[in-house]
């Protein structure tokens, strides 16, 4: 038997993988923390979106949570949608999942653009909580849930999540989050300011809402 070739490779056990990828500071990429737990005790609502034609802003936005993987853990980012114009009007990171962060974002989008007629989300116990909901029936937005099968209805978020990801979070190895939100932030006003969307043929997000709006409160003043 000649001697091992480069080519031939080497022979290692997942424990000596898994350190060689700790000491290099490796990470796969996938989802790993379950954001989406239903909470016992929390009421759902229907799911409104069937068959609506959305087509303008304010209509229907959705929100989601994702994770956010740091140089060591994790922490969590929820981000809102408006369905129409695909811009972001708030976001916050925490590093728990408790509801507070998810109310903070929902009350800044309130307070800078007035509220949405329909929020869709899914079933998640953050999304759920009394406070949330609360907040939504008292400014009269109606409340959307995803139920079984409805997995693609927050496609346009998770695209948001897929570009954040891989051409943000993945290529730096944040150690805090003031860092993370720095990041965060400079990634979503790219995304809203200066990233041309297909769904309005290459149209800006924030332009695309600006000119909408301009529309709208136009037709008001004719009215």
């Amino acid at each position: 038997m000649g001697p091992r070739k480069p080519e031939d490779g080497h022979a290692v056990n997942e424990k000596r993988i898994r350190r060689l990828m700790r000491l290099t500071r490796l990470m796969p990429i996938y989802q790993k923390p379950n954001t989406s737990k239903p909470a016992k005790g929390h009421k759902t609502c229907p799911y409104l979106l069937g068959g609506l034609r959305v087509e303008r802003p304010n209509q229907v936005w959705c929100a989601d949570i994702t994770y956010l993987p740091m140089r060591k853990g994790f922490l969590y980012l929820v981000a809102i949608m408006d369905w129409f114009t695909r811009k972001v009007p708030a976001w916050r990171i925490s590093n728990t999942l408790e509801a507070d962060f998810c109310v903070e974002a929902l009350n800044e989008a309130i307070h800078r653009f007035g509220p949405p007629e329909i929020m869709n989300t899914d079933q998640g116990s953050q999304f759920t909580s009394f406070v949330r909901t609360d907040r939504l029936t008292r400014v009269g937005t109606r409340i959307s849930m995803d139920g079984k099968g409805r997995c693609l209805d927050n496609i346009f978020i998770e695209q948001l999540w897929r570009s954040l990801k891989y051409q943000c979070v993945y290529l730096h190895a944040w150690e805090t989050g003031s860092q993370a939100r720095a990041g965060v932030g400079r990634r979503i006003t790219f995304y809203n300011h200066q990233r041309p969307h297909a769904a309005h043929g290459g149209q800006l997000p924030a332009v695309v809402c600006f000119n909408a709006t301009q529309t709208d409160q136009q037709v008001q003043a004719v009215a």
